[in-house]
């Protein structure tokens, strides 16, 4: 069946629409009704790339977007499938999974075809900042000591050393203190997730979701069978009061306490430990995602959720991606004790995916020091890029937009006049190039918020900035 659709797929070259938006489009179409079933194995990027006579770039960007959407998914060297996640979808809710996965992808989940780094694009750490000439020799390095062993199959759950490395990461830097067998390095924060969700849920379960929050994960659990439970996010974060009255015996909350993604805010030591407390008496999970903590630079962040955890209740989601380069495609999961088993035997089914060079390049990277002193240098440049992008938005823009105060991240919100619909203009910007991202294209439910979301990692000057926010500018004042 796979062979017959791939076949027939054809790209029209004089359609103003991307190639890449092309495939993805026939591809996520062919899934949707059927024509594509789970756990089909697609072609390499390489070999579709070849038959379709495109840049490997641009089925690599198509790909991309569909794992971002949870329709497929990577199992490393064993290649690309349609995601098993559709297979668990139970039958009685069958019309309203369909719904969910046939709506047209918001804004959030674009990407530009590959290319020179677009203005205020959004996941992207400082690249020029990241240093790649040392990164190059770690990596020949670790490659010319290639042993026999290492040719073999790799650990399913990531290679000691990086796991030893992160471990002694994490008790120094957040005070997590876990074991190595603790911890699971993925491809990723979406296999990290099908992870989480293959070892502890079972289709129908209720999870807490942040509304707004981060617009990879509701596709994700929608297309496992789970039902989504949006729980609303005000200036203390989750409102867990809120989430134990919609569905008090939801089975998992997922969520980003540190730095809330995307309204920057920091979830309260008060709700913290309500948390924490409505886990251990529903027997119910957290996956915390400290997507973003090394990259605060004011002031000291509340220690973790896992480092309160006394119940073992906590998942503890940590990615090299903003810290690093998103290229990596490296996230790790510290599970509790008590879980270890059942996440080893998912792992086996999978593997982690992760080239084990790259692994073993990161711990050397972390083992020398190199981690830190990167993350030191991180601090004062975000925070520079900020202030740059700040004062060029305040001085052209302030008669239309505000600018969120954050102690941290790589991105920046800023709150429109009522008189704006972000999600048509975030559209406008995107047609020309830039990066932006609507508010409400974040959110479940119908909701007041009304903003934008700008990258500024990648900003090398001031200038820089406020040439980008001047074409902005135009946009808006049109």
């Amino acid at each position: 069946m796979t062979r017959h659709f791939l076949a027939s797929l054809r790209l029209d070259h004089q359609q103003a629409e991307p190639l890449y938006r092309q495939i993805y489009l026939r591809i996520k179409d062919a899934i949707v009704q059927g024509t594509l079933v789970a756990n089909s194995r697609l072609p390499s990027v390489r070999g579709l790339a070849s038959d379709l006579g495109v840049a490997r770039a641009t089925v690599e960007n198509a790909y991309g977007a569909l794992m971002a959407e949870g329709f497929l998914q990577s199992r490393g060297q064993a290649g690309t499938y349609v995601s098993a996640q559709l297979l668990k979808v139970p039958e009685r809710r069958e019309s309203s999974a369909v719904a969910t996965l046939s709506t047209p992808a918001p804004s959030a989940f674009q990407s530009h075809p590959a290319g020179p780094i677009q203005p205020f694009q959004l996941g992207l750490p400082a690249l020029d900042a990241f240093p790649r000439a040392l990164w190059q020799r770690i990596v020949a390095r670790q490659l010319r000591g290639t042993t026999m062993a290492a040719l073999a199959h790799p650990p399913p759950n990531g290679l000691l050393e990086l796991r030893e490395a992160i471990v002694h990461y994490l008790h120094l830097s957040r005070g997590i203190v876990c074991q190595p067998e603790q911890v699971f390095i993925c491809a990723g924060y979406q296999a990290l997730l099908e992870l989480v969700i293959n070892a502890l849920l079972q289709p129908g379960e209720a999870v807490w979701l942040e509304d707004p929050g981060y617009p990879v994960t509701q596709p994700m659990f929608s297309a496992a069978g789970m039902q989504i439970v949006p729980v609303p996010v005000d200036k203390q974060g989750m409102d867990i009061s809120a989430g134990m009255i919609a569905r008090p015996n939801a089975r998992m909350a997922v969520l980003t306490p540190t730095h809330q993604s995307p309204l920057g805010v920091t979830l309260s030591l008060a709700r913290r430990m309500m948390l924490l407390d409505w886990a251990t008496r529903q027997s119910a999970w957290i996956v915390e995602d400290d997507y973003d903590s090394e990259c605060r630079y004011y002031g000291k962040p509340l220690p973790p959720l896992k480092s309160l955890d006394r119940q073992g209740r906590v998942l503890y989601a940590g990615t090299f991606s903003k810290t690093l380069f998103p290229a990596l495609r490296m996230a790790y999961l510290v599970v509790p004790a008590e879980q270890v088993a059942a996440f080893e035997r998912c792992s086996q089914l999978r593997g982690c995916g992760c080239p084990p060079l790259l692994q073993a390049g990161v711990a050397d990277f972390i083992n020398g020091g190199h981690f830190y002193r990167h993350l030191k240098r991180m601090r004062l440049l975000y925070r520079q890029r900020r202030a740059w992008l700040a004062q060029a938005l305040t001085q052209r823009l302030a008669d239309y937009l505000t600018v969120a105060p954050q102690a941290g991240g790589i991105q920046m919100l800023v709150h429109l006049k009522a008189a704006f619909n972000d999600s048509e203009l975030a559209k406008k910007a995107w047609q020309q190039g830039l990066s932006i991202q609507a508010l409400s294209d974040w959110q479940m439910s119908a909701s007041a918020e009304n903003g934008l979301l700008l990258g500024f990692a990648n900003f090398t000057s001031y200038h820089e900035a406020e040439r980008a926010v001047a074409r902005l500018a135009a946009i808006i004042e049109r």
